[in-house]
């Protein structure tokens, strides 16, 4: 069913929705040398100028790495960059040449008539282009959709009922197709889009690629998810899921934090878009209308060198001492969330008073400091959550804690930067027990500041007598965890296994938390945000490398656009370009593929219509062509779908069986006369059928099939991969190959291909003392491609002294080895009909005489003979006028 989402996305951001305001003039190029600027709209042209501008990298993203406040004295803003960002980290990534340009909001709203003077400001001081989104639109578009729908829908949270959760609001999707219109809008006014690569960052701006990719067609695009992205059992229920979708896919790089995160997207794009992935070389690949969208796992890291800074201020030293005596001679444990539904908090307390309950030695020496961050949504889940978290933490002091002691201290506070990192740094254990997060950082900073500093060291004492240690228990839910293999993992639902896991880290022996922390922070400082960022850009790099050798063009409207992309001497063929080569030409071979070339391969009847038939009948009839049918289907089948055209060739099961035209014998291949290892195939083949659902075998002569189409698409891919596994080794030593193809995994003799039947036919024709003039071959699939291969080997032989015309094409808009392409097969019937009209040019010729003839719905009364063409226009004088007459039908 069509989404009722707006059909394009420029009318919905331009309407009458919201009255957004145009930026009033573009903002200037930033070039380091003086040179020629070439037009801002214009399609990527630096006349020349490329070499002398300095590489620059475009990060999109819904907040600017700054602070904002207005001076007192001035009345003036003020701006200083957030030096705690991780988009300002990220520029250690890059070559110290690289020219870093940042789009997003600022945190404060900016009053209309201030707005040019601060963008300029901004602009010219840190290379920051702001987007200035009204009051209402910001508010529906970040604190609406983004946050009431996107983001607990990301987290796996279904608004059951109106309770729990909003419900789908088409206004506030509208909203945030307005703000990301606006994005991007920023991004074109800077942009060089033959050289700049652009970075755009998580869930906020999800259909802004497609915005970007269809103003500029070959743009560098890279696009990183910060959250989780669900299964698709959750993520379908979004009414919007295809738009969004189509919107990452205009991308060339997609990053995910985990392969978890990656699968499921992945799977999203098979179940609704029906989109195929491979690897390629180690990289996942996604084949998006002829361009490759490449998917990257890749955590983020932290900046080694903030944090490191951070520890050796005389501050934080201070403040480790001070915590040092306040829990003197107890266990520190250490939890760092911010306050939402999601973090767990009441959870983890849960766990700390099962602890305290069932190991009563603990009580009065066990305390868990938890740091609460400010909320960064607002609503009646972030209160509710808040509520919960008091409650539970004054009934656990009431209960276990005494006038010295509380063993749940909450700080609900703005805590400074230094005042956290002693805190981890003091800190014997760190619990991260979030139900659900994209990344968490906290237990890398918590590695870090346990490792600590020369100067922390001798400044507090800390780490001078033994190595330092840590111990880490974190969720199974949450991005870190499979980059943290000494950590322990629980699963944050299940108390009693939490309460178990916090007792095991701070009892544990200090020779394996320290054996914990090495491995830990050589991971960590390996992997830091530089790390990361100079990964994403080097394959963002490579999956850009060529945009340039390819044409690209777009189609859709609105949602659907997309670019398609392909190789400069691949194009669709034309009609009139093959039937003036066929109509020059004598000899001729005709290759054609059955299922999916000229017939639908989704329709249910499998057999030619007339129209095929009657086609098929015209162009074998004609004696300077040599046609061929070549499928895997079997004979029986083919035989009887084609019996009307006695001249056609037909070679079956990939060419196994073969035969010239109705009155020869069938031959089979002399290749492989042994089937014996059928008996072992079919066994296999019908255990994996009965393991799957919607899965079925196809038996031919010397072929079987297992056939997954109508199987669940991520379990029929699975198990046809574990079947194709299990029949190569099988077969290991039999006269035999396994192929997979479209929802297929097919085993058929060895040495048995279409390539080989194209291969054949053409030799027999030189032999024959007839070398064709011209070879035509279309098909649909990978199977196809061998023949597109032998044809090309034959004719390449140098036995032929003069090369033919060769069409090979393929059905569908795809990589193939051929040179043309047509659409699907209804382009086929048409071509073939072109070249059947072209083989048989004689008019049947009606003779017209005194009787009444309807000629294009205009009566005309002969009264004369007359001879015209059917499909023809004709001229005639009858009463002293010259009439034009087009020619329908004759009686």
């Amino acid at each position: 069913m069509a989404s009722r989402s707006c059909a394009n996305f420029l009318d919905l951001a331009s309407g009458n929705l919201l009255d957004i305001p145009h930026t009033p003039r573009p903002l200037p190029r930033v070039m380091t040398v003086p040179g020629i600027i070439s037009d801002l709209d214009g399609y990527g042209s630096n006349d020349g100028d490329s070499d002398v501008c300095r590489e620059r990298k475009i990060i999109v993203a819904n907040m600017l790495p700054l602070h904002a406040q207005r001076d007192r004295v001035t009345a003036k803003w003020c701006f200083s960059f957030d030096e705690d960002a991780l988009l300002l980290h990220l520029k250690d990534g890059f070559s110290p040449e690289t020219e870093v340009i940042y789009v997003g909001s600022l945190k404060v709203e900016i009053d209309a008539s201030e707005q040019e003077e601060v963008a300029q400001k901004l602009l010219e001081d840190f290379n920051c282009v702001p987007t200035f989104l009204p009051h209402d639109l910001h508010k529906k578009f970040y604190h609406g959709f983004c946050k009431q729908q996107l983001w607990p829908l990301f987290h796996y949270m279904l608004p059951m009922c109106p309770d729990h959760g909003d419900r789908f609001d088409r206004v506030l999707w509208q909203a945030y197709v307005s703000a990301n219109k606006i994005f991007a809008d920023k991004v074109r006014e800077v942009i060089n889009p033959d050289d700049d690569y652009v970075w755009v960052q998580d869930y906020h701006l999800m259909v802004l690629p497609t915005f970007l990719r269809k103003r500029f067609h070959r743009v560098k695009l890279g696009f990183f998810l910060h959250s989780p992205f669900p299964s698709s059992e959750i993520y379908r229920t979004l009414p919007v899921r295809d738009e969004i979708l189509r919107g990452l896919l205009n991308c060339d790089l997609i990053g995910f934090q985990t392969f978890d995160y990656a699968r499921h997207f992945l799977s999203c794009c098979s179940r609704m878009l029906g989109l195929d992935y491979e690897s390629k070389r180690g990289h996942i690949g996604l084949d998006y209308s002829g361009r490759t969208v490449y998917i990257k796992i890749l955590p983020v890291g932290v900046h080694m060198g903030r944090l490191e800074s951070v520890l050796n201020l005389h501050s934080t030293s201070a403040k480790i001492k001070e915590i040092q005596k306040q829990f003197e001679g107890k266990k520190l444990i250490l939890g760092v969330d911010d306050m939402d539904i999601f973090k767990g908090i009441s959870l983890k307390f849960l766990a700390v008073e099962q602890l305290l309950q069932q190991h009563p030695e603990l009580q009065g020496k066990l305390v868990l400091v938890q740091i609460v961050n400010p909320a960064r949504s607002t609503g009646k889940d972030v209160q509710e959550a808040k509520r919960e978290t008091y409650l539970t933490a004054e009934r656990i002091n009431e209960t276990y804690g005494s006038s010295n002691y509380e063993p749940v201290i909450l700080i609900d506070r703005p805590v400074a930067r230094y005042e956290k990192s002693a805190y981890y740094a003091v800190a014997e254990c760190c619990i991260v027990n979030a139900v659900r997060d994209g990344m968490n950082l906290v237990p890398y900073k918590y590695i870090v500041c346990r490792q600590g500093t020369p100067y922390m060291d001798k400044e507090t004492g800390m780490n001078l007598v033994s190595p330092p240690t840590s111990m880490l228990v974190v969720s199974e839910f949450i991005g870190c965890s499979p980059s943290l293999s000494g950590a322990i993992r629980v699963n944050p639902w299940d108390t009693d296994a939490v309460a178990e896991a916090l007792n095991l880290a701070i009892t544990m022996p200090n020779s394996e938390k320290q054996l914990r922390h090495e491995k830990h922070y050589r991971y960590v400082s390996s992997h830091d945000v530089a790390y990361w960022a100079r990964s994403f850009m080097h394959d963002l790099d490579r999956a850009c490398k060529d945009h340039y050798s390819k044409r690209c063009w777009g189609i859709g409207l609105g949602l659907g656009f997309r670019v398609v992309s392909l190789s400069p001497s691949f194009r669709k063929l034309s009609i009139d370009h093959i039937v003036s080569a066929y109509k020059r030409t004598t000899r001729r071979a005709i290759f054609l593929d059955y299922d999916g070339t000229v017939v639908p391969q989704s329709s249910i009847i499998k057999s030619p219509s007339p129209e095929v038939i009657s086609v098929l009948s015209t162009l074998c009839s004609d004696p300077k062509n040599t046609v061929f049918i070549v499928s895997g289907r079997g004979r029986s089948s083919l035989s009887e779908w084609l019996a009307p055209c006695e001249m056609l060739g037909i070679a079956a099961e990939h060419g196994y069986f073969m035969r010239w035209n109705e009155s020869t014998k069938w031959e089979s291949c002399n290749l492989a006369a042994d089937l014996d290892w059928k008996k072992v195939v079919e066994p296999v083949m019908r255990l994996y059928t009965e393991a799957t659902d919607g899965s079925n075998i196809e038996i031919k002569e010397s072929a079987l099939v297992w056939h997954h189409q109508d199987a669940d698409p991520d379990f029929g891919s699975c198990q046809a991969k574990e079947l194709m596994d299990h029949l190569e080794n099988v077969l290991a030593n039999e006269p035999a190959v396994v192929k997979r193809g479209q929802h297929i995994v097919e085993v058929k003799p060895q040495g048995v291909s279409k390539g080989l039947v194209a291969e054949k036919v053409l030799s027999t024709m030189v032999k024959g003392g007839k070398p064709p003039e011209f070879v035509m071959c279309i098909g649909d699939d990978r199977s196809d491609e061998d023949m597109f291969e032998g044809i090309f080997r034959t004719i390449s032989s140098p036995s032929l002294s003069m090369s033919p015309e060769i069409f090979a094409c393929t059905v569908g808009q795809k990589p193939s080895k051929a040179k043309y392409y047509l659409d699907d097969t209804a382009d086929v019937v048409r071509l073939l009909q072109g070249l059947a009209t072209a083989s048989n040019p004689k008019p049947s010729l009606k003779k017209v005489s005194g009787r009444t003839e309807v000629f294009a719905g205009i009566v005309i009364n002969g009264d004369e003979d007359l001879v015209f063409q059917e499909g023809s226009i004709c001229g005639a004088r009858t009463s002293g006028m010259l009439m034009l007459i087009v020619v329908v039908h004759t009686e």
